[in-house]
């Protein structure tokens, strides 16, 4: 069988999807047989990308995604190749796309949370392509040969959302990344550059409304008039939405906003954190907060959507919208030894359960039922 991936998204510089789409080929190489492998991807990765063995092939595909090349033009270049099945790492499927193919879902955000505040865009240009999202979202999934959720919370999700049998869905939960070794030296210079001196609670992630963080800012406020000794460190992309939390968070020493981090600068953060802050509303799966835990930090979260799943018992979790609740975890998190100790341990458990290994061999062994 010849099966072709969509890796346009593929590197970290993608976030959650291209390093999904990244681990997804470094395990899958790794499964013997003689089936063949396209892979489709953008110019910026074509030369770096290195080629398995000779059962893998790869194509140009520099075409950006959402956009009308997309729709346009993808559908061409992946039926040159003549690949058997397909399989898209995301929703973005083009609507002329008629041969079999496998589709992962991360999450229906869009659906929940599609919020004006949400978008960069105008008024208008916000209404169409929320619109069009929906309508490919569902397209999308119609057509799928099966389809790919990150978590039990994400099938249900699908099923109740978007009316699909649960019987065309299954679950590959996903992994945290291997950890970035580093110098003690390096690591503490690192943080200097961020002006970080506290001991400090960490939020890794984007700033988009349906993370909660401007709640996580009113929280941190009150928190920090009782407990000075601390800082929070907010590491993300600069963006619209972070510019906006900066305004909210004026007259806060206590806060670090440190942009865009690589990641020798993201294991330094994570090297040397006190506690790990997850606020989300809703998620799909939550992979910085089991990547903290990696790390040994105690991590706090909010009980919404699929963090108690993915998360178990190694986190304090709190309401979503209190804010004195946040407190509360802040407080226990940053304070209680005996709690901190428990979440640690606990951690060790929970992250076991993840394995890119066996991600890719159950969506592997999926390529084949679907088409036999």
């Amino acid at each position: 069988m010849r099966i072709g991936l969509d890796a346009r998204m593929y590197g970290p510089r993608h976030s959650g999807i291209g390093r999904y789409v990244e681990q997804l080929v470094a395990h899958l190489c790794l499964i013997p047989g003689d089936h063949e492998f396209v892979v489709f991807l953008k110019k910026e990765v074509f030369d770096t990308f290195v080629l398995p063995n000779e059962r893998w092939k790869k194509v140009l595909a520099d075409i950006h995604w959402y956009g009308v090349d997309e729709q346009v033009h993808l559908t061409h270049i992946i039926k040159r190749e003549h690949v058997d099945l397909m399989h898209f790492p995301h929703w973005n499927v083009p609507l002329m796309y008629r041969d079999p193919f496998v589709v992962t879902i991360h999450d229906l955000i869009m659906f929940h949370y599609a919020r004006r505040d949400a978008s960069t865009h105008g008024a208008l240009m916000y209404v169409i392509k929320d619109r069009l999202h929906r309508y490919i979202v569902r397209s999308t999934v119609k057509r799928a040969r099966h389809i790919f959720a990150t978590s039990e919370f994400t099938k249900r999700d699908i099923v109740n959302t978007l009316h699909v049998s649960q019987e065309k869905i299954s679950v590959t939960y996903q992994a945290s990344f291997e950890n970035v070794k580093l110098m003690e030296q390096n690591a503490q210079t690192l943080l200097k550059n961020f002006y970080i001196e506290k001991p400090y609670v960490l939020y890794v992630g984007n700033a988009y409304p349906h993370k909660n963080i401007g709640t996580l800012i009113d929280a941190w406020k009150i928190f920090s008039r009782e407990h000075p000794t601390y800082q929070l460190v907010l590491a993300g992309k600069e963006s619209s939405w972070y510019e906006t939390l900066k305004d909210r968070a004026r007259g806060c020493g206590s806060i670090v906003f440190t942009g865009f981090v690589d990641d020798s600068q993201l294991a330094a953060l994570y090297m040397y954190a006190h506690l790990y802050v997850f606020p989300s509303l809703y998620e799909g799966f939550g992979l910085p907060p089991l990547e903290a835990m990696t790390y040994g930090i105690p991590v706090i979260s909010s009980g919404a959507s699929c963090l108690p799943e993915i998360l178990g018992n190694a986190a304090l979790y709190f309401e979503t919208t209190d804010i004195y609740d946040i407190v509360r975890a802040l407080e226990e998190g940053t304070g209680n030894d005996e709690m901190r100790y428990l979440l640690r341990k606990n951690a060790k458990d929970e992250t076991i359960r993840y394995s890119w290994n066996e991600l890719a061999q159950r969506t592997f062994q999926t390529y084949i039922t679907t088409m036999t």
